[in-house]
């Protein structure tokens, strides 16, 4: 996969679920971010999975970016933030090397899931 920096049009926090005391002996989660960075959404289409998922009101996606140390500890229970758009990505698969180069990796995600 030839990306250029271009592609990576988007601004996405990731973001992950955090519990806390909140002071009275109960647990409480609460979403933090760990970091942000430039990435590609793309709308998947076209299999039987993802018509479903669009009649149940989601979409699949996925998510480019660049490989690093951060984006590498991308987990399926995180969820991505567009910091533009407000619009949630519900992380459903860890960051995976697709390229096979280590230069990028691609995350699958669905909007419309409950975050």
């Amino acid at each position: 996969m030839t990306i250029g920096a271009g592609a990576l049009r988007e601004r996405l926090a990731f973001d992950r679920r955090v519990e806390a005391d909140d002071g009275y002996g109960n647990a409480e989660a609460d979403w933090v971010e760990q970091f942000a960075v430039s990435a590609r959404v793309l709308p998947l289409k076209g299999s039987e999975a993802v018509m479903g998922a669009r009649l149940a009101g989601r979409q699949p996606v996925i998510i480019t970016v660049r490989a690093s140390r951060q984006s590498r500890t991308i987990a399926a229970d995180w969820r991505a933030r567009d910091t533009r758009s407000g619009a949630v990505y519900a992380i459903t698969a860890p960051a995976a090397n697709m390229d096979e180069n280590g230069v990028y990796l691609d995350v699958l995600a669905t909007t419309g899931a409950a975050a």
